[in-house]
């Protein structure tokens, strides 16, 4: 196994343009496609996770061209509302969430015979909730393992779909963004309402932020449910910026946070489409210092004082809530992270992962099904070298850098699992930290 020493480090200073949003890279890159027009994307980013959908696109008959300047492409769309032009493919999507949801969707309602499989932690991964969903609407997918599950077979459509689909909110949002983002393509007047209490909302707004660039204005009614209009489908925009993705800046703007900074990111601010930028909140709440610009974040603290603990509701943020909870081991007092069981459903059981790494550390920490409660230690622990495993994770990776902070020697596990949404991290990492 390779691993990764982390020097200790103390200090936290700079500044860094963020990487694109893996969300928005991923959901742009399937418009791109299934618009009318070519669209260029700029500031897309280059990842394993958009490396899978590029070649997912481009197994279907999509052209996609890289253009002039990093993480440039050109995507020439589909322009039809029937299919893509390869009608029977085998398709792997890795453990990428952000391409298998979607394009099961989208290639559910096509008019071809596809196969989607990825890793066996994507075959893990439940998806049963949004294949009932698409039957509503005529689709027909079958299991081709365990029931629920993927891998997946799909056929060509029924011919008749429901006026009103029904799907679950509370397991994980990408159902419902997977959902529309097909219903808007075919251009069909449907109405989805969603059953159970919405996770993640942000990133639903995301989605339907995004549909709307392309064309296409879904109407919600409160997060109950969402009417997606009769239409041609979506349109090129032309060009679109991807910003920078929020989720990756918490572990700079955490950094900052302990180790003093001033550290900036810049790509995310007050005008970003991410809900991630929230995140900002819970450094204030744990007695760091953040300012906001329409497109950068900016973090200090001081330090020479313990963090505050805090109890705060994860729901809308859940991904850079695992920074808080490596913040967690800095806290004078314990502190609870709830409303976060979609991390079982994520890239590894986020829940039961963070609790086995954090209890390295010497942290007592109390798991639930939607919860964790963390006391730091009173002592460091008696290891020479604490070894984070990584599960395959690359949030994992990324939040216990900032462990590098405390009184432990430092080691991260298959630090490589980072190229899911940033190749180059812990470079990064190391040129704003002393």
């Amino acid at each position: 196994m390779t691993f990764l020493d982390l020097p200790a480090v103390t200090r936290a200073a700079g500044a860094l343009t963020l990487p694109g949003s893996k969300s928005i890279s991923n959901r742009t890159l399937l418009l791109s496609a299934l618009a009318r027009g070519t669209t260029e994307l700029r500031s897309l980013l280059v990842s394993d996770d958009t490396d899978v959908m590029r070649a997912a696109l481009s197994a279907l008959g999509v052209r996609i061209d890289n253009a002039s300047g990093a993480g440039r492409v050109r995507v020439h769309g589909i322009a039809a509302r029937d299919g893509f032009p390869v009608k029977r493919a085998e398709i792997f999507l890795g453990n990428a969430g952000t391409a298998f949801r979607p394009l099961t969707a989208v290639l559910a309602l096509a008019d071809g015979h596809y196969e989607l499989h990825g890793v066996p932690r994507m075959h893990e991964r439940p998806i049963a909730d949004l294949v009932e969903a698409l039957a509503q609407a005529g689709a027909r997918v079958t299991y081709r393992a365990t029931p629920g599950f993927p891998p997946l077979a799909i056929e060509p459509p029924a011919q008749s779909y429901a006026e009103r689909i029904r799907v679950r909110g509370d397991v994980s949002s990408q159902y419902l963004s997977a959902l529309l983002i097909a219903l808007g393509w075919k251009g069909r007047a449907v109405r989805v309402e969603v059953e159970g209490e919405l996770v993640s909302k942000p990133y639903v707004a995301l989605t339907i932020a995004l549909m709307r660039r392309f064309g296409v204005a879904v109407r919600r009614d409160e997060w109950r449910a969402f009417d997606v209009p009769a239409g041609e489908g979506y349109v090129a925009p032309g060009t679109l910026d991807v910003e920078g993705d929020a989720s990756t800046a918490s572990y700079f703007l955490a950094a900052g946070v302990l180790g003093g900074g001033p550290v900036r990111v810049q790509g995310v601010g007050l005008s970003s489409l991410q809900g991630d930028v929230d995140f900002a909140q819970v450094l204030d709440a744990m007695g760091g210092e953040t300012t906001l610009g329409d497109t950068w974040i900016e973090a200090s603290g001081a330090r020479e004082r313990m963090l505050r603990p805090f109890d705060l509701d994860f729901n809308l943020i859940p991904d850079a809530a695992m920074t808080a909870a490596v913040l967690a081991l800095f806290a004078r007092g314990t502190s609870k992270l709830r409303n976060i069981a979609s991390w079982r459903v994520k890239e590894t059981d986020r829940i039961a992962a963070m609790a086995t790494e954090l209890r390295k550390f010497g942290a007592r920490v109390v798991e639930g099904a939607d919860f964790l409660e963390v006391t730091p230690a009173e002592s460091r622990p008696s290891a020479d070298v604490v070894a984070v495993d990584t599960y395959d994770d690359h949030r994992m990776a990324m939040s216990f850098s900032l462990a590098a902070f405390g009184p432990w020697r430092v080691r991260i596990n298959d630090p490589g699992c980072v190229s899911k949404t940033f190749p180059g991290y812990f470079e990064a990492f190391a040129r704003i930290v002393s």
